[in-house]
């Protein structure tokens, strides 16, 4: 169009150009136009994703009538619909997760993604001294644990954890009450007050903190209240624009606890490696807290022990792994599955006349023939992955799926559901 307007000018005549310059103005003002839409647009999506961030402040209760069961969404199988382009675009490549080494436990003890909880509510296994309620979004799906506060959140019963185990979760940082960024804090604390909040800047008897700055910079930082141990902690953080966390972006961050090592990644980035941060005779969590800050989280997952792969597979003949991730019903695998994938890989390549079936498992919610169907497309989908990303034989895989008709846990609980929610490896 600026190009038609542009030779509509060049014809009048030179007065007329000199005097009134028209074709300039037309042309600066059409930029101009384009421009401000642009901005608009970009605008809007900013606002959409603020505005999506919604709960209704209002306690729901869970409607049991024989039509609202058979509509009933789970974290296995609700509506994506909403999982938008722009929440598409942030997922990292798998590809970008080449150098990520991290492995989840083998054993899953907690797990919350809030899908027991109403929209509105406060989730049922967590305490505060402050507030934080469940939401939804029209950019991230499922359900939020959404906390805008200077207090605490933590989980209600204690950890039994071992010396080596994994915790895991997604996070959104979100505008806090002065209008931006306000960062968030997560700790693991060995508590001394176990049935309420350990107070102070140094709770409990002792701990490890991450910390994300209201700009985006991440960092850690240790204390240890016993007698002793105070001159062994540390702190430190990370100087890279790279890593520095955005609001309004989902981030998965994963910690790898090996006595008294702590290893922490956000995505497919490892931020710290530190060989001494939890020692053994100081320190030993029990409880887990988010706080001080502007957040939504989900997807917590703390799971047990270093799965040996290669005794497993090998020796007994069968692999069952919790480290292989998948968006609510969908079977594409996720980036941070890498770690884990490339451990089986490994396995494969130094045993390369070992032939295995691969076998998705669902949890019960939904409908057993879509449940059925999704198993054997995750099934699907990693052995593909085995094949293109690590080079491993198709003709030495096979691949089902048997949906929710062998549970290893009753499905009465996120924890459950999580554990039914697995892949397995079986030696042929």
């Amino acid at each position: 169009m600026v190009l038609l307007l542009a030779l509509f000018i060049n014809a009048l005549p030179e007065t007329t150009q000199a005097q009134f310059n028209l074709g300039k103005k037309i042309e600066n003002k059409t930029i101009n136009r384009a421009n401000q839409r642009t901005d608009q647009a970009i605008d809007k999506g900013l606002d959409g994703i603020e505005k999506g961030i919604k709960g209704d402040g209002k306690k729901k209760g869970k409607d049991q009538t024989p039509e609202n069961k058979m509509d009933k969404q789970s974290s296995e199988n609700k509506n994506a619909a909403s999982n938008t382009d722009q929440a598409k675009q942030d997922m990292p490549s798998f590809q970008s997760y080449s150098k990520y080494d991290f492995i989840s436990g083998d054993k899953v003890i907690f797990y919350d993604d809030f899908s027991q909880d109403a929209v509105g509510d406060f989730p049922a296994l967590w305490n505060t001294n402050g507030s934080a309620e469940v939401v939804t979004s029209n950019v991230f799906p499922g359900n939020w644990m959404k906390f805008v506060t200077r207090d605490a959140i933590w989980t209600d019963e204690l950890l039994k954890l071992p010396e080596n185990y994994t915790i895991e979760f997604d996070v959104i940082p979100i505008k806090g009450t002065e209008g931006g960024m306000a960062g968030y804090e997560f700790r693991m604390i060995q508590s001394k007050n176990i049935r309420s909040f350990d107070y102070g800047s140094a709770p409990g008897d002792g701990g490890f903190l991450y910390t994300m700055e209201y700009f985006g910079r991440p960092g850690y930082s240790t204390w240890f209240n016993k007698e002793g141990c105070q001159e062994l902690k540390i702190t430190g953080s990370k100087e890279d624009d790279a890593i520095k966390e955005k609001e309004n972006k989902k981030y998965h961050i994963a910690i790898w606890v090996q006595k008294s090592r702590v290893r922490l990644y956000q995505d497919q980035d490892k931020l710290f490696d530190l060989p001494k941060a939890l020692p053994l005779d100081c320190i030993k969590i029990d409880r887990i807290r988010f706080e001080d800050g502007a957040a939504m989280v989900s997807n917590v997952r703390i799971a047990v022990g270093t799965p040996d792969m290669r005794s497993k597979l090998i020796t007994e003949g069968k692999l069952v792994s919790y480290g292989i991730y998948f968006d609510i019903n969908k079977d594409i695998v996720k980036p941070e599955s890498y770690g884990t994938l490339k451990g089986i890989a490994d396995v494969l390549k130094e045993n390369p006349d070992v032939k295995v079936k691969i076998v998705g498992h669902t949890d019960s919610d939904g409908a057993d023939a879509t449940n059925l169907d999704l198993s054997k497309r995750r099934g699907a989908s990693v052995k593909n992955e085995l094949v293109k990303t690590f080079g491993i034989d198709a003709s030495r895989l096979e691949s089902d799926g048997l949906g929710e008709t062998k549970p290893v846990a009753p499905n009465d609980t996120p924890a459950n559901k999580a554990l039914n929610r697995r892949v397995e490896f079986i030696k042929l």
